[in-house]
């Protein structure tokens, strides 16, 4: 169903986080150490995350801080630690009182924030279960998911049928890296700078050559920080489609004809591979995005899209379209 109550007009930031205090313990099962604030700012174990810990969790700063940003509305959702993908049948509770909280979060902001829950993507049922829920919350969008658990992506299995259900309830699907580790990142922040954008390109190939969306043409889906390397590897992956048997088995049309049909954000940070965007995704399904607070965030996320050749209005429009918001009349 499409997202009810009063939304505001203006440019739709669909890539932020949030976090309630209460939850900062994290999900069960991760290796990373809980949240954590000293003298105001945010630490996940020892390490500093580099920003004020209300940014991430203070309703009313992060409501100031969009009109700031000179968007209209932000669509927020977990940071990717609080995934709950570790031991997923012990994060129930975590995930119920994430989606609680969240859909009380985005009531309190005059129509400011719409919200992106948090799910399993180990069984199909308990994942309904927390979907429904999430679909008959007033502003509540969608989910937010990783791109990869266990080694695993979209193409098949479970996490392929949790699409079918966002698709069946009119959720909305916004796919986040986690920094995975692997060691030849483990310096200069590579797990982010390299591992973020790898992560998101495996699960649109998965996506594109596995045919999801040609079983799936209804399901919205977006993914964030461009699509990660995907726009300067669709030409690659098109040839292979063409030329070799194991890739084209699993899809019946070109990558490029899928491709077509994903969202993707403009958190990019360089005007020319927002360029290449541009030219490989649809016009009407580039976002703008932020991920807000983070230090690697858009810091102007209204400006640098519209400053590179996309409208305030296409922005808006597609924001809203993503999110099930309607037209703004």
């Amino acid at each position: 169903m499409a997202v009810t109550g009063d939304i505001h007009a203006g440019i739709v930031d669909v890539h932020a986080h949030w976090l309630p205090r209460e939850l900062f313990a994290l999900p069960p099962g991760g290796s990373l150490a809980g949240m954590n604030e000293r003298d105001g700012e945010l630490f996940l174990g020892d390490l500093p995350l580099s920003f004020p810990a209300a940014a991430m969790s203070d309703v009313g700063r992060l409501v100031a801080d969009t009109a700031r940003a000179g968007l209209g509305v932000r669509a927020i959702s977990a940071p990717p630690f609080a995934f709950p993908v570790h031991a997923p049948a012990e994060a129930d509770d975590y995930v119920a009182s994430y989606n609680e909280r969240l859909a009380e979060a985005v009531a309190s902001a005059d129509g400011a924030l719409v919200g992106l829950g948090l799910v399993r993507l180990d069984d199909v049922d308990a994942a309904r279960r927390e979907m429904t829920r999430l679909a008959a919350a007033e502003r509540v969008a969608g989910v937010a998911v990783p791109p990869l658990v266990g080694g695993r992506s979209y193409g098949e299995g479970v996490m392929r049928e949790v699409l079918g259900v966002a698709a069946e309830l009119d959720l909305a699907v916004l796919v986040h890296p986690t920094q995975s580790p692997r060691p030849e990142w483990k310096d200069h922040y590579l797990a982010n700078l390299i591992g973020n954008p790898v992560e998101t390109t495996t699960a649109v190939a998965s996506m594109l050559l596995s045919g999801v969306m040609e079983t799936l043409p209804d399901l919205r889906i977006c993914f964030v920080h461009g699509g990660g390397c995907a726009p300067s590897l669709l030409g690659r992956w098109e040839h292979g489609w063409r030329t070799r048997a194991e890739v084209g088995r699993g899809s019946s049309r070109p990558p490029a004809e899928s491709f077509s049909l994903l969202y993707f954000d403009t958190v990019t940070h360089d005007p020319e591979v927002l360029r290449l965007l541009r030219a490989r995704a649809s016009r009407d399904r580039i976002l703008c995005g932020s991920d807000y607070p983070f230090d690697m965030a858009q810091p102007d996320p209204a400006r640098f899209p519209v400053d590179n050749g996309i409208d305030a209005a296409t922005l808006e429009a597609n924001g809203r379209a993503f999110l099930g918001l309607g037209s703004r009349s």
